[in-house]
C-alpha cells in the first residue's frame, strides 16, 4: 500500500503545511562532506555550493560552473564532439555502453567535459569543464576530443582556454585508447602556445591519475580551489612504497601551493574575479607585445 493512500498520507495531503514527500530532507537539505553538518539547500545555492559551516566546497557540474562563471550567465555551449562508443566492447559487472546511458540519463551531458564560451569581466574565454559526476570524470576518448575541440575554438576566437579538472583518472573501459589521451592533449595545449593564447588550469576536488599527470598540470597558470584532493596516485599506495608517513594536508591545494606546484588557492567566491583579473593582464600583455 503506498503512502498517498494510507491515513498518514491522506492527512499529509490535507495539511498545506507539511511538505510533501517529494520535497522531504533529501530535496531540502544537503549534509556537508566536510563537517557532516546539515545545510538548507537554498543556502547552499546561494553560498555557490559551499559549506556556510566550514567552507567545504561541494563538487558542481559544468552548468552551474559557467552560469557562476560567465557574465550575465550568458554563453554558447560547443557541441559535443562523436567518437566511437564502446572500442573494445567492455564489459565488468556491467556492459560499457550500459554505464554509459547511465551516466548521461544522471547527468544530462553527452560524456565527462564539457566546453562553452563567452565572456568573463568583458573579456572573451573559452572554458572546459570536467564533470566528476559522469563516470568519475574519467578521460577517455571523449574527453580528449573535446578538450582538443575547446583548445581549437580558443584558437579560432583568439581567447585563452580555462579548463576546470575533477577526475580520477583515465577510463579502464577504453584501455590504451584512454592514455593515448595523455599526448594528444598535450598536443593541444602546444598548439594554444604557438598561437600565444594562455592555457589556465583550476584544479577542482578531486583531480588525480592521468588526467593529474596530463593537461591538469600543464597549465601557464596554476589555480586550485581549497581543499581539493590533487594525486597522482593514492597516498596509501606512496606510503607502503616508501615506508613513511605522509603529513596530513599532503596531496591538497594548499600543500600544492606551500611546495610550488599551483600558482595560488582561490576560493569559489573570488574565482570568477581573479580569473577576469588574469584574462585581462595576459590580454593587455598579448596586445603590447
Amino acid at each position: 500500500m503506498s503512502t498517498e493512500t494510507t491515513w498518514l498520507g491522506r492527512v499529509r495531503n490535507a495539511l498545506s503545511f507539511v511538505y510533501p514527500k517529494a520535497q522531504s530532507e533529501d530535496t531540502l537539505w544537503h549534509k556537508c562532506k566536510g563537517c557532516g553538518q546539515m545545510v538548507f539547500n537554498r543556502e547552499l545555492e546561494e553560498n555557490l555550493h559551499v559549506c556556510p559551516h566550514c567552507d567545504f566546497h561541494e563538487r558542481i557540474g559544468p552548468k552551474r560552473r559557467f552560469d557562476m562563471l560567465f557574465d550575465n550567465a550568458r554563453y554558447d555551449l560547443l557541441p559535443a564532439p562523436r567518437v566511437t562508443e564502446d572500442p573494445l566492447k567492455f564489459r565488468d559487472s556491467k556492459r560499457y555502453q550500459d554505464r554509459l546511458r547511465t551516466a548521461r540519463a544522471d547527468t544530462g551531458e553527452q560524456d565527462a567535459f564539457v566546453n562553452a564560451s563567452g565572456s568573463i569581466h568583458g573579456r572573451r574565454a573559452v572554458v572546459g569543464v570536467q564533470d566528476f559526476a559522469f563516470m568519475g570524470g574519467s578521460m577517455g576518448q571523449a574527453v580528449g576530443e573535446a578538450f582538443i575541440a575547446g583548445a581549437e575554438a580558443a584558437i579560432a576566437a583568439r581567447a585563452p582556454y580555462v579548463v576546470f579538472t575533477a577526475s580520477g583518472g583515465a577510463r579502464m573501459q577504453e584501455g590504451i585508447l584512454s592514455l593515448m589521451q595523455m599526448p594528444r592533449t598535450t598536443v593541444a595545449i602546444e598548439m594554444l602556445h604557438d598561437a600565444g593564447l594562455p592555457y589556465i588550469v583550476v584544479l577542482t576536488d578531486p583531480t588525480s591519475g592521468g588526467v593529474m599527470a596530463a593537461y591538469a598540470m600543464l597549465g601557464d597558470i596554476q589555480i586550485a580551489e581549497p581543499r581539493a584532493t590533487l594525486a597522482f596516485t593514492g597516498r596509501r599506495v606512496i606510503e607502503n612504497t616508501i615506508r613513511e608517513k605522509l603529513p596530513e594536508d599532503f596531496q591538497t591545494s594548499e600543500y600544492y601551493r606551500d611546495h610550488g606546484l599551483v600558482d595560488m588557492v582561490t576560493h569559489r567566491k573570488e574565482l570568477r574575479e581573479t580569473l577576469g583579473r588574469l584574462i585581462d593582464l595576459l590580454e593587455t600583455e598579448k596586445a603590447a607585445a
